[in-house]
């Protein structure tokens, strides 16, 4: 069984201070919308990520789901995926290479993406703890609704079931001028089929379920969005002292400049 590393770093982070329990929680932003596009996401989280760093703007969190996408991390090797040309021609979705830590997966409607933007030596001792915390949010939400979540040792992500366990949550981030970007994928209500085209998250036999397969029901969506942006306040020691829409957020946000576009999320090809 191999490991899904979750991390890609570009820069040391800072070196954490730990709060105190009787500190007030910082003020955080949540950004909530339904549906967009991976790229038009990436390219949100980019101008997200150069307005924290320059403390332009709060730590923040987008919630969201995206139109169906297979989404390549650097970590993908070539046993993990047929390949784009026979990926797209026996599903129709399209492949696109991510900056992200992990290795291949997939996203589509019915899935709960969050893209956490934060200063991280504000929060964690590194990326490792971050990612933890992460899997601390999912597990959370999912025992609100009577389901089970667990780590394992070595592949990041949140699982469900003892000697089978299946994937439920998918975690891959980016920490650059020590700033999060990507994040966590949670399956709602989502349709799995996709997943047996490719080795998820690169990890042999890797079984993939979703809320709505445990429960023998689709939950609401909005509900459990309601419940993981409270989860992760509380576990992140943040406020939402602020809730736009995701439409709302995307008009006030600068775009980047012209050349900083070449960082966008590449259509794949077969190594």
């Amino acid at each position: 069984m191999r490991r899904d590393p979750p991390l890609q770093t570009e820069s040391p982070t800072p070196a954490w201070k730990e709060r105190t329990p009787n500190e007030r929680p910082q003020p955080g932003l949540l950004v909530c919308g339904e549906r967009l596009s991976y790229e038009e996401a990436w390219s949100l989280q980019r101008a997200c990520r150069a307005e924290r760093a320059a403390d332009r703007c709060p730590d923040l969190l987008l919630l969201m789901e995206h139109p169906p996408i297979f989404t390549l991390g650097r970590t993908t090797h070539d046993r993990h995926w047929p390949g784009e040309d026979q990926l797209t021609q026996h599903t129709g979705i399209p492949v696109m290479h991510t900056e992200r830590g992990g290795s291949i997966t997939y996203h589509g409607p019915g899935q709960l993406i969050g893209y956490p933007i934060l200063r991280l030596s504000d929060f964690c001792a590194g990326p490792k703890a971050y990612v933890q915390r992460l899997e601390d949010v999912i597990i959370t939400t999912l025992a609100e609704w009577g389901l089970a979540g667990h780590r394992r040792e070595r592949l990041p992500g949140v699982w469900v079931g003892g000697d089978r366990p299946s994937k439920i949550a998918s975690i891959g981030v980016r920490i650059s001028q020590g700033v999060t970007t990507h994040g966590f994928a949670l399956n709602v209500c989502l349709d799995l089929t996709p997943f047996s085209h490719i080795v998820p998250c690169g990890i042999a036999d890797c079984r993939v379920t979703s809320m709505a397969v445990l429960l023998g029901q689709a939950p609401e969506i909005g509900a459990v969005r309601e419940r993981l942006a409270a989860n992760f306040a509380e576990r992140f020691h943040l406020a939402w002292t602020e809730r736009v829409g995701l439409e709302q957020f995307r008009a006030l946000i600068e775009p980047l400049p012209p050349e900083m576009q070449d960082l966008s999320p590449q259509r794949a090809t077969q190594p």
